[in-house]
């Protein structure tokens, strides 16, 4: 569980667009995961429950790319959407300078922008068959993500305010949504790598 067959390591810094302070991650993930699995990744190691669609952007030469699971129901003709199941990162991310967008829930739009910060490739010396199993790790992070059906940057924004402020006309309407453990400021490495070794 958790262990992938990989020659190359990717470390990523993800950051949240439009988010003051940052809300971000730093993971290392082997390189020959799809697209999917990275998907998959991502929601654990953000905080992210996993019950909206998701897409990455990739832009080579003004030329941009769309990766997710193609959905008949939501066929755009300006859109061709590839099978992120089918795509591997090592395969599209191939450069460190490149940026990948992961837009996840396309009502609330939350964009996630990711910078590939090295690539790591294993040498020819150091090849023997256990050198290609890696466990993905998150290295570190910030904030935790907002909770799910927020409504967006700005309903997140009305959130916190509410969330702050006892005295706010919604405070203890939203404090019980969102549960009493919940803490924006919070966010735990051990946590994030406990999820992302049982993560199938």
């Amino acid at each position: 569980m958790g262990r992938y067959q990989s020659e190359s390591r990717f470390y990523l810094h993800i950051q949240l667009t439009g988010i003051e302070p940052p809300i971000w991650r730093q993971m290392v993930v082997p390189g020959a995961i799809s697209l999917h699995t990275l998907h998959k990744m991502l929601q654990v190691v953000m905080g992210w429950e996993n019950s909206h669609l998701y897409l990455f952007r990739l832009t080579i030469n003004k030329k941009t790319m769309v990766y997710g699971l193609p959905d008949p129901d939501w066929d755009n003709a300006d859109m061709r959407i590839r099978d992120s199941r089918r795509t591997k990162l090592d395969a599209t991310v191939w450069a460190e300078w490149l940026k990948l967008t992961y837009e996840y829930d396309l009502g609330d739009s939350w964009i996630h922008q990711i910078t590939i910060e090295k690539i790591e490739h294993l040498q020819d010396e150091n090849r023997n068959e256990d050198s290609f199993w890696m466990t993905p790790r998150c290295l570190a992070g910030g904030r935790a993500c907002p909770p799910e059906d927020v409504g967006g940057i700005s309903g997140y924004t009305s959130f916190l305010e509410a969330l702050r402020n006892p005295k706010h006309p919604e405070h203890t309407r939203l404090r019980q949504w969102v549960g009493a453990s919940y803490d924006a400021e919070l966010f735990s490495v051990q946590q994030a790598n406990s999820a992302l070794a049982i993560l199938d």
